[in-house]
């Protein structure tokens, strides 16, 4: 039975019974294995830009013992069409990379399809991505791993796109629970270390103006109802 970190068990616990899922960045295959051997995805298809973690993946398939995962050689999701999956799961990269391949696949935009994404940097701009081109995002789960905290972000494409406050592109959906503390006031103090160091610049003014005016949006929420 493969076992997983607690970030990919909270990913895992994201993905709706009887799925057909698409694990992109796949590295060793631990997550695909663990959905087919919990019968909690339908299939799976694992895609891995180079060869050699690829190779790795299929390794670790075969020992496993189990079927129903694909592999596929290629960036991103370009090698995976419209019918293949209904839950697309890119974890492990940054917010910048992960919107880069939401960008160049035009199926997931599809009210039918969920995406269960985790960035490692950058939150906030995979987070105004998803704004921005009217995906909703429905939840947002903190976990904890190698002591640091990230959020695992659920979205689903909607076709209305609404307007947030800057703050919320920097904590989003995140719960107001002792994890979701922790994780608002690590991004709180991103911004206020960015505000400090721009305080005495003057040619960048309206960027410290920015980064004022989210740690002071993020204080109020802080502060309300206490």
């Amino acid at each position: 039975m493969s076992t997983l970190s607690l970030r990919l068990k909270t990913i895992a616990s994201l993905v709706p019974s009887g799925a057909r899922v698409c694990d992109v960045g796949t590295d060793h295959a631990r997550l695909p294995i663990y959905l087919k051997q919990n019968n909690i995805a339908k299939t799976v298809i694992a895609t891995e830009l180079n060869e050699k973690p690829l190779k790795n993946a299929q390794t670790n398939i075969i020992e496993s013992g189990v079927s129903g995962i694909s592999l596929r050689l290629c960036d991103g999701l370009s090698a995976v069409t419209a019918d293949e999956a209904d839950t697309v799961i890119i974890a492990g990269i940054g917010g910048e990379v992960i919107s880069g391949i939401l960008k160049n696949c035009d199926w997931i935009k599809h009210k039918g399809i969920s995406l269960i994404l985790q960035p490692t940097t950058s939150p906030e701009v995979l987070r105004r991505f998803l704004i921005q081109n009217a995906f909703e995002i429905v939840i947002e789960t903190p976990v904890f791993e190698n002591k640091k905290i990230y959020s695992v972000i659920t979205a689903k494409y909607t076709g209305n796109k609404i307007v947030y406050p800057d703050s919320y592109y920097y904590i989003g959906e995140i719960p107001k629970t002792d994890d979701g503390m922790v994780y608002i006031k690590k991004q709180q103090r991103r911004i206020f270390e960015c505000m400090s160091a721009l305080e005495n610049i003057e040619s960048r003014k309206d960027e410290y103006e920015f980064y004022s005016r989210v740690f002071g949006q993020i204080e109020n929420l802080l502060t309300e109802n206490n």
